[in-house]
């Protein structure tokens, strides 16, 4: 108990509220701005965060993140367009609400839904974090390094229908992690003789590079103009207890919603399809399931915002980060000398109650919000987007000189923003790279002390029992997943012979 109130007695300090709100209100803006969302929002925050104390720095953040899963409900119902890609089954229910001109129903919908599913979200967060960190404290290096393995494995098997792609992103990701001085002898990886990559490739370029500067070359090379709006017609409180009426789609979305958040690597995208399939087959209205039914909304908003907090328990208690977002949040970590992991519960308590709180306040903040100020906020998903790409890639170049006043970090931002828009163009995913260079130094640093400690042995990951059940879990996935991928490749052959 007194370990969350000195997280709630933090809350009084009014920068922290200034910045929580602050953060909050801007991760709804940016939410309801097809090609801004979280990703480029907190690429180019980043440098900015290195300034303030580790709390202030992530809650601003988190606030960008959780207000952005808001937020892109706002031009998936109004526009058709998703502000962010897991909005699409939003869009696709939304639409026949506008069209009956119901679109501030389906507003509320997705309002009320995504505020249960963070709320429920943040209270598994506060059970589930410190209880895990304490098992994980008994873990040894065999242990971490098949958890930071699995992390990997499950990058590559949740990216269905691209893992050949984001298994060859994260191999580069990889490989940029060993670019600099080897830690153990000193030696020197791929540095070509160039001193400004002794440090190794820095995190934040790389990250304004490869997220904001090629959002705004995608922004900058596609058609530009503004959107047609939907009007905000009908009331806009009949969705907020509608809800209620689908409990079992509300929790049963936001429960699972969850449970794949705390796993590394899947993600808000895989947890969304997983709830809707299967909410569409449990619900006696599942025929209505795409053509505006209530649950549809419900099943996407209450799962997209509860895997962002559900994401940052393995982070905390294992100091694993879990996709994108987190990744990136990783930064602030490790600038500010806070580690995440088992240990950070006993070294800096204030600091985790701090975020459980900021992240349970803002939930509320972000609600109210949206209740007085959607009619404007909708405007801002009708900037130009040539506009935005602009605005985009100026921010991002002021952004990555400010982080280290250094204008070998603007070139390598350069060389991954055109690196990003190549893969984009070519539908490939950008999580594993950032994964991949992340992870790297994690799973090389277990690696090297698990195989030290039992003199070059491979049978320590299977002669210890937590770290051989993990090796057969990831053997058993591996081969489903290969399975799975044969299976559907044959499928589409026999369909391309049919249709010849």
């Amino acid at each position: 108990m007194d370990f969350l109130l000195t997280g709630l007695m933090q809350l009084a300090d009014p920068w922290l509220a200034g910045v929580m709100v602050f953060g909050a209100i801007l991760g709804v803006v940016v939410g309801a701005i097809p090609g801004a969302g979280a990703a480029v929002t907190i690429s180019i925050l980043l440098p900015s965060t290195f300034g303030m104390d580790p709390l202030s720095g992530m809650t601003l953040l988190l606030g960008v993140y959780c207000g952005s899963a808001y937020g892109s409900a706002i031009p998936a119902v109004l526009l058709n367009t998703p502000g962010s890609p897991v909005a699409v089954l939003t869009a696709l229910e939304a639409k026949p609400f506008a069209d009956r001109g119901e679109a501030r129903r389906a507003m509320s919908l997705a309002y009320s839904s995504s505020f249960v599913g963070g709320v429920l979200a943040v209270l598994a967060l506060m059970l589930l974090t410190k209880p895990l960190a304490l098992i994980a404290k008994n873990f040894g290096s065999a242990e971490f390094a098949m958890l930071a393995i699995s992390a990997l494995v499950l990058v590559v098997v949740g990216h269905t229908g691209r893992r050949l792609e984001a298994m060859a992103a994260l191999a580069f990701g990889l490989f940029l992690a060993t670019v600099g001085i080897e830690t153990a002898f000193s030696t020197q990886r791929y540095t070509f003789g160039q001193t400004w990559l002794l440090q190794g490739i820095p995190l934040v370029p790389l990250v304004i590079g490869l997220f904001a500067m090629s959002e705004a070359l995608v922004q900058l090379t596609g058609p530009g103009g503004r959107s047609k709006e939907v009007p905000l017609a009908g009331r806009f409180f009949d969705g907020f207890l509608e809800v209620l009426k689908y409990p079992r789609t509300l929790f049963g979305s936001s429960f699972v919603g969850i449970i794949i958040g705390i796993m590394p690597g899947v993600g808000e995208f895989l947890a969304q399809q997983v709830n809707y399939v299967w909410a569409r087959k449990l619900s006696p209205e599942g025929h209505l399931f795409g053509k505006g039914s209530p649950e549809g909304i419900i099943v996407s908003e209450a799962t997209n915002n509860a895997v962002p907090p559900a994401a940052l328990i393995p982070m905390l208690a294992l100091g694993i980060p879990g996709e994108e977002l987190t990744a990136m949040m990783l930064a602030v970590f490790l600038v500010h000398n806070v580690i995440p992991g088992p240990d950070l519960f006993i070294n800096r308590p204030e600091f985790v109650a701090g975020l459980y709180w900021t992240l349970l306040v803002m939930n509320f903040v972000i609600i109210i919000f949206l209740m007085f100020a959607t009619k404007w906020i909708a405007k801002a998903a009708l900037v130009d987007k040539r506009f935005l790409g602009v605005t985009i890639l100026t921010l991002s170049l002021i952004g990555t000189y400010a982080s280290n006043y250094n204008f070998s970090d603007v070139g390598i931002a350069m060389f991954f923003g055109l690196l990003g828009y190549i893969l984009r163009s070519h539908l490939w995913p950008l999580t594993p790279l950032l994964l991949g260079l992340v992870m790297g130094p994690i799973v090389e640093g277990r690696l090297r002390q698990a195989l030290g400690g039992a003199n070059g042995d491979l049978g320590i990951f299977v002669a210890r029992p937590i770290s051989a059940i993990i090796v057969g879990a990831l053997s058993l996935l591996i081969i489903l997943s290969v399975r799975d991928s044969l299976k559907n490749r044959k499928s589409r052959a026999a369909w391309q012979i049919n249709e010849s």
